[in-house]
């Protein structure tokens, strides 16, 4: 091979190579890492924390604007004790768009649902996920609600334990009402109570949501009929063991 037509196979390869590597390189700065994705997709619903703008409770929520660096967020917990003024960390939540709560009567563009308080100072104590047991309502008053003579009725504690069975079928329980929640995650929620279940365990207390308009108020005598489900999972620690949906209601 002639000494010109070597230099120029040399020369071929060599340019070749820089544009392979050009390529690569490009390639490689574009390319976003799968961490990086994920900060910016979900930068609102990690660790919350800042000054405490303004403060509400309704509905059993306590709803919170914070603000830090300039940036304000609203956060709703559980209801805590939250003071205006004061320096505060949530646990990570559920981030809603346009929510509405009916109760306040306003709309939030942004908030987040958290699983609660991360501030020891701000509790008293850490704040435990909120769950079926721990969301039950506790009362002095000793309540009894016969089982309402109709096809598919249970008192509030075979509900409980016969929840695998009952999956995903239609139910009807009768009992007091102990709690009303309205306007969370487009939805009303009803504690009920018969004097069934264990306390402890938290299987006297049956949480019920509904969509219709006759929802009952606080102490009122009611027969819910709806869907039951077990292992209802909505996330940010909002998991009950039992719960019925869809339900209506009739005194």
């Amino acid at each position: 091979m002639k000494k010109s037509s070597m230099k120029t196979l040399v020369a071929g390869s060599v340019i070749a190579l820089c544009l392979v590597s050009v390529q690569t390189g490009s390639a490689a700065t574009k390319a976003p890492s799968p961490k990086a994705s994920k900060t910016q997709e979900q930068p609102d619903a990690s660790a919350i924390s800042g000054k405490v703008v303004q403060t509400m409770n309704s509905g059993g929520y306590t709803y919170a604007e914070v603000e830090n660096k300039g940036k304000k967020i609203w956060v709703a917990v559980s209801e805590t004790k939250i003071k205006k003024g004061e320096t505060v960390a949530f646990k990570p939540g559920t981030v809603m768009e346009n929510f509405e709560s009916k109760t306040l009567k306003r709309k939030f563009d942004r908030i987040v649902f958290s699983e609660g308080l991360s501030t020891p100072q701000a509790t008293g104590g850490d704040v435990k996920p909120t769950g079926s047991k721990d969301k039950a309502v506790a009362t002095k008053e000793k309540i009894k609600v016969d089982k309402p003579a109709v096809a598919n009725a249970y008192t509030v504690e075979e509900l409980y334990k016969k929840k695998a069975t009952l999956n995903n079928k239609t139910v009807t329980v009768k009992g007091k009402v102990v709690k009303v929640s309205t306007g969370i995650m487009k939805r009303n929620w009803v504690h009920i109570q018969d004097g069934t279940g264990d306390a402890a365990k938290g299987t006297h207390n049956l949480v019920v949501t509904s969509t219709a308009q006759n929802i009952p108020a606080k102490g009122d005598i009611v027969t819910a009929t709806g869907t039951l489900i077990k292992d209802k999972d909505f996330g940010s620690g909002y998991k009950y063991d039992a719960i019925v949906e869809n339900a209506t209601f009739s005194k």
